[in-house]
C-alpha cells in the first residue's frame, strides 16, 4: 500500500502553503503547526513531510523549533527539508527530531558535500529532493531553473546510494489539478527499485488511489487536506481497509 506522507510547510512558525512555489501566494491555514501534526496523528498518520520554507530562501535551516516540537510532542516518523546547505543545519536537523532530511538545491549546487552526507548519515536517513519543471531540474526553494535533466539527474545518485527520492513536479504543486503520474511511471519504468516518493498535484482521494495502483511507494500531499478536498477520516478509512 502507498504511504501516506501529510506535509506542513512553514513560514514564520505557521502552517502555510504555496501555489506551484511562489512566495507570494502564500496562504496561512494554522498559526499552530503542532495542532496540525497531532491531527494527522489522531487520524492514523505515521509520517510527516515538515518543510522549512523560511529556511529554502534564507539558505541555512530557520524553522528548527517547530520540528523539535512536533518531534517531542508526537510519534510521528519527520522528515525533514528546506535550506539544509552545512553540516551544522543537518546537525540541527536531527539533534531537532527529524528521522530524515531531504536535500535538493544542495544536491545540485555541492554534489560533494551532499555526498558525504549519504556516507555520513546512511542513505535511509538522506532523501534526494527532485523539484522538476518541465522534466528540468529546479533549486533554491523553485526560484532557479537549471538545464539539468530529471531522469539523469536521479540516476547520477541513485548511482552513488541514494534509494529515495521526493520528485515534485512544480506544474502541478499546489494546484489541485492531479499529480504527474505520467512522470512517476517514467521514473519508476527508469528505476523499479527507487523508493519514488510523489509530490504535488493530489486533489481528492481518487489521486491518491490511483498512484497507488500505479506501483508509486509513497505519496505527500498538502493542499487536499488543508483545503477540505480530502478528509483526514477519509484517509484513516482507506489506511484501516488496506492495512
Amino acid at each position: 500500500m502507498i504511504e501516506l506522507i501529510p506535509a506542513i510547510d512553514i513560514i514564520d512558525g505557521k502552517c502555510v502553503r504555496l501555489s506551484q512555489g511562489d512566495y507570494n501566494s502564500k496562504k496561512t491555514y494554522n498559526e499552530n503547526p503542532l495542532e496540525v501534526a497531532k491531527s494527522f496523528e489522531d487520524h492514523g498518520i505515521k509520517r510527516l513531510h515538515l518543510v522549512d520554507l523560511d529556511g529554502a530562501k534564507a539558505q541555512h535551516i530557520v524553522n528548527y523549533k517547530v520540528l523539535e516540537k512536533i518531534a517531542n510532542n508526537t510519534n510521528l516518523v519527520i522528515d525533514f527539508g528546506g535550506g539544509l546547505k552545512t553540516d551544522e543545519d543537518l546537525r540541527i536537523a536531527f539533534e531537532s527530531g527529524a528521522s530524515m532530511v531531504t536535500g535538493g538545491s544542495i544536491a545540485v549546487k555541492n554534489p560533494t558535500i551532499f555526498e558525504s552526507w549519504i556516507k555520513t548519515y546512511g542513505a535511509d536517513k538522506i532523501i534526494l529532493g527532485a523539484d522538476a519543471k518541465d522534466k528540468k531540474i529546479a533549486v533554491t526553494g523553485w526560484l532557479e531553473s537549471t538545464d539539468c535533466e530529471l531522469i539523469d539527474f536521479l540516476g547520477n545518485y541513485i548511482n552513488k546510494g541514494v534509494n529515495k527520492v521526493i520528485c515534485t513536479d512544480i506544474a502541478k504543486d499546489g494546484m489541485l489539478q492531479g499529480p504527474s503520474s505520467a512522470l512517476y511511471k517514467e521514473i519508476l519504468e527508469s528505476y523499479p527499485s527507487l523508493w519514488l516518493i510523489a509530490s504535488g498535484g493530489v486533489s481528492c482521494m481518487q489521486d491518491i488511489i490511483k498512484l497507488d495502483e500505479a506501483g508509486v511507494p509513497a505519496v505527500i500531499f498538502g493542499k487536499a487536506i488543508y483545503e477540505g478536498k480530502i478528509s483526514l477520516k477519509e484517509l484513516e478509512m482507506w489506511s484501516t481497509k488496506n492495512s
